[in-house]
């Protein structure tokens, strides 16, 4: 049976509400919002708010964003220049979406006011970046955190990982991730478009498959065996890929394949038919993010082959979001639970030479 088209339609707009578990009293954790170019800012800001954090500020110099998100988040205060928000001390985190080339030069300057730093993905379009937000991170002992939010803020990701720790499916062997975007070229930014600003499509989107491959597969780094990119369908964008493939493997063995795309149709009901196929000794999962085709139309499904029985598991609501609430944590109690500061870093990395790396598939048609 077919279905028309309904629901998000934009990745770029992703907020998923799950269950709120604060972790701090109300005003304790303070946080602000401080670069508006990109709607996961929203997907951010409701993950901390849920876990109890409290959004007293934002600064964007385009005052239309601010007026959008204050419309959102009323009690968020607008400042007028980014040093003048990193100048309240009450502040202790600060979230970023602005344009990925600008991500690294503010995040450098909240690290040195003596805050955190929530950064969206990708969270740098370049290794010199990377290279300096290591050296601050190592000279101010902060954190720089970023949202992979295909694993940490969807909740058949979150629980995939209870499944794999508790044995599920025995030992991870092969990890398959497909990562489809719907273009909506119309809505993009000219920034979109721009090679040098978005980094490129293995640095963008490919983030999220590498931090989840790693997460899956239970390892701190892999080798890069294999990465691609192309731009097959729109020369009206030069600087554009639309597709970009990538072949990993750990030094435990455990090999992974992704592909990333800009090629979700019209007629799909949500922004990208995500997925991940998780092969272990004892069995294999399929986590359908997003959707089920022509099915059910919620999200957070999961198809669990195991040695018993087959298994359709749902869990939108149950499960909830949990990395937002331990950065909390962190951050109040100088801890690294929610996600290891080399890791974060690594995936980041991983993420840059697949780009730099990556065979050229096609040039424009």
């Amino acid at each position: 049976m077919a279905h028309a088209a309904s629901g998000p339609q934009s990745g770029m707009n992703y907020a998923p509400s799950g269950l709120g578990v604060p972790v701090c009293e109300p005003g304790s954790f303070r946080f602000a919002a401080a670069g508006l170019d990109h709607g996961h800012i929203f997907g951010m800001t409701l993950g901390l708010v849920q876990a109890g954090g409290t959004v007293c500020a934002v600064f964007d110099p385009d005052p239309t964003k601010v007026a959008a998100y204050r419309a959102q988040y009323p009690e968020a205060h607008p400042f007028d220049s980014l040093e003048s928000l990193l100048g309240d001390d009450a502040i202790q985190l600060v979230c970023c979406a602005a344009v990925p080339d600008q991500r690294a030069d503010i995040g450098v300057k909240v690290l040195e006011s003596g805050k955190h730093f929530l950064a969206d993905k990708p969270p740098f379009t370049n290794q010199s970046q990377l290279d300096r937000a290591r050296e601050t991170v190592r000279r101010t002992g902060k954190i720089w955190a970023v949202y992979y939010s295909e694993r940490l803020h969807n909740e058949a990701a979150v629980h995939a990982g209870s499944l794999i720790r508790n044995g599920a499916i025995g030992r991870v062997l092969n990890v398959v991730g497909l990562g489809p975007h719907r273009l909506n070229a119309a809505t993009r930014p000219p920034w979109f478009f721009e090679r040098a600003r978005y980094g490129g499509i293995l640095a963008d989107l490919a983030s999220h498959q590498i931090e989840q491959f790693l997460a899956f597969a239970g390892a701190d780094d892999a080798a890069i065996i294999h990465s691609a990119v192309a731009n097959f369908a729109h020369p009206e964008y030069p600087e554009l890929e639309d597709f970009g493939e990538v072949h990993l493997i750990t030094d435990s063995g455990v090999t992974g394949y992704f592909r990333v795309d800009w090629f979700t149709p019209d007629g799909l009901g949500i922004w990208g038919d995500g997925r991940v196929v998780v092969l272990g000794t004892d069995g294999y999962f399929e986590l359908r993010k997003y959707i089920d085709v022509a099915g059910d139309r919620s999200s957070d499904h999961i198809f669990l082959v195991d040695r018993h029985n087959e298994h359709h598991l749902t869990v939108h609501g149950t499960v909830g979001f949990p990395f937002f609430g331990q950065l909390i944590l962190d951050c109040i109690d100088g801890t690294h639970h929610a996600m290891d500061q080399t890791y974060t870093f690594r995936v980041a990395e991983l993420s840059l030479l697949a780009q730099e790396h990556a065979t050229v598939l096609t040039k424009n048609p």
